[in-house]
């Protein structure tokens, strides 16, 4: 399944390859099978491939640059910069401040077409909104490298709605990639309609909430990385949450197909400019989430998911409180 990525942007698969999880974040990385994974991904035509320089500093960048060597053009290449992290053990990100000053942007292009083994990105996206730079000279900059073909599209990431319509009156932005889930649904009230009014697409990280709506997770202690630290698998707050998975438990059974898929079918079926990127180390789990197109949402099946787990029902914020302010920028 392909969708067009905004009003006039590029045409790529709906189902799109989150790669973040293939270099520690969430557990041990794993590079034979996560690079197998990738090159599964391209055989399917599903081309769509998100990374950031950021992801274990680089690490993330030159496993995709091994998988899709003699492959370049069967792949999109999505890839998130500025975010100033600290590594941890096993690949483990400390998010940091934020860079989206010009001269980095320009410096740090050029090192993540190193690593990726490739003259040009197709998609460039600040991974978060500078508060100290004007997104208007970010975007700027980026414009910059699209003249010189460095890269083809410009992006955003965690976005308000109002730095939407700054940015998109510099240069067309083409897509803004953002946490859209069942469980995390906020974007519905501004962000999304303003973004269907300039014509831009929605890439949709986490669609199962970090893999808690795929029903995998029974208790807390089953999650033995950062996700750990984030409210919503928390405590009390995982608890309430397994209720709810229970009932997309449910949903699913009826639907013959998995919790994941019906998570991740709700997603696209909430309009054609959508594509969304659950994360994969795994071909299983890959094929799994692609096999997500098929299944058929009704106006009813909707309507029941809609009244199972209507907006604003999860416990707990996505976020550990100290990320929040870099969110909606």
């Amino acid at each position: 399944m392909k969708r067009t990525l905004g009003t006039n942007g590029p045409l790529v698969s709906a189902v799109g390859l989150g790669c973040m999880g293939m270099s520690g974040a969430y557990g041990q990385p794993e590079e034979k099978e996560s690079i197998a994974t990738i090159e599964r991904a391209l055989e399917l035509g599903h081309n769509f491939l998100d990374t950031a320089d950021y992801y274990n500093v680089g690490h993330n960048e030159e496993l995709i640059g091994q998988a899709i060597k003699g492959k370049r053009k069967d792949a999109f290449l999505s890839v998130k910069t500025g975010q100033l992290v600290t590594a941890g053990a096993n690949g483990g990100m400390t998010p940091g401040p934020v860079n989206a000053r010009p001269d980095h942007l320009r410096n740090a292009v050029f090192y993540s077409l190193r690593r990726l083994k490739t003259d040009y990105i197709d998609l460039y996206t600040p991974g978060r909104i500078d508060p100290n730079v004007p997104v208007e000279e970010t975007i700027g900059a980026l414009a910059d490298l699209v003249q010189k073909g460095v890269i083809r599209y410009i992006g955003l990431s965690e976005a308000s709605a109002k730095t939407i319509r700054r940015a998109a009156a510099v240069h067309p932005v083409t897509a803004l990639q953002i946490e859209y889930s069942l469980w995390s649904r906020d974007i519905e009230a501004e962000v999304l309609p303003t973004i269907r009014e300039l014509g831009i697409g929605l890439v949709a990280y986490a669609p199962l909430s970090r893999g808690f709506l795929s029903g995998d997770f029974r208790k807390p202690e089953d999650i033995k990385d950062s996700r750990a630290n984030m409210p919503r698998y928390q405590g009390e707050n995982f608890y309430k949450n397994l209720e709810l998975v229970e009932k997309i438990r449910t949903l699913a059974s009826h639907k013959n197909c998995t919790p994941a898929q019906l998570a991740i079918a709700w997603v696209l079926a909430q309009g054609s400019d959508i594509i969304t990127i659950p994360g994969s180390k795994r071909i299983k789990h890959l094929e799994e989430n692609i096999a997500s197109g098929h299944v058929q949402l009704t106006r009813e099946d909707l309507d029941s998911i809609d009244a199972l787990m209507p907006a604003g029902i999860v416990s707990g914020s996505r976020y550990p409180e100290r990320f929040l302010g870099a969110l909606n920028g």
